[in-house]
């Protein structure tokens, strides 16, 4: 018989610890990543056309957005930890974690180079505008994908397991 400590070892919420730290982490280094990279773009466009510069923050506000998606992600896992957890919970949170965390960081990578570049561009021709927007968005989508697959394994972290802990 299989013992009780086997599937549920005292270091089981490690890991559940770490998606939590790593879905945050990332995303944050992603969206301040996005932010630093738009705003240096932004502040350059603003001196020769202050007038467009309210109209080119969109990069720096969807820059933020991404470090929502880990915030959301890490209060989820952060709510299921528990002192006496699988291991097979702990590794999924893990995954998770991973999941939003790591597509949030190119998400936002993606989100500041073109953000950079795309108000640059909207200094020089305004009719760029609405393409430097469309390419911001499937950017963003990116960590929107990471999002969903990291709701979806912090939902299935506990299928199997009830019980099975004490």
């Amino acid at each position: 018989m299989v013992g009780l400590t086997e599937y549920c070892p005292v270091y089981a919420p490690f890991f559940g610890a770490l998606g939590c730290t790593s879905a945050i982490v990332f995303t944050c280094l992603g969206a301040s990543y996005g932010t630093a990279k738009s705003g240096v773009g932004i502040s350059a466009m603003s001196v020769l056309r202050p007038d467009l510069m309210m109209k080119c923050v969109v990069p720096v506000i969807m820059a933020g957005i991404i470090a929502i998606y880990g915030l959301v992600v890490a209060v989820l896992i952060s709510g299921s930890l528990t002192a006496t957890m699988p291991l097979y919970t702990g590794f999924v949170q893990l995954g998770a974690g991973l999941s939003v965390g790591l597509a949030g960081l190119a998400a936002g990578f993606a989100v500041g180079i073109v953000g950079d570049a795309g108000v640059r561009g909207t200094a020089q021709q305004p009719r760029l505008f609405v393409g430097m927007i469309l390419i911001l968005i499937f950017a963003e989508v990116l960590g929107l994908y990471g999002l969903i697959v990291a709701l979806i394994m912090n939902t299935n972290a506990t299928n199997g397991t009830a019980g099975v802990c004490g």
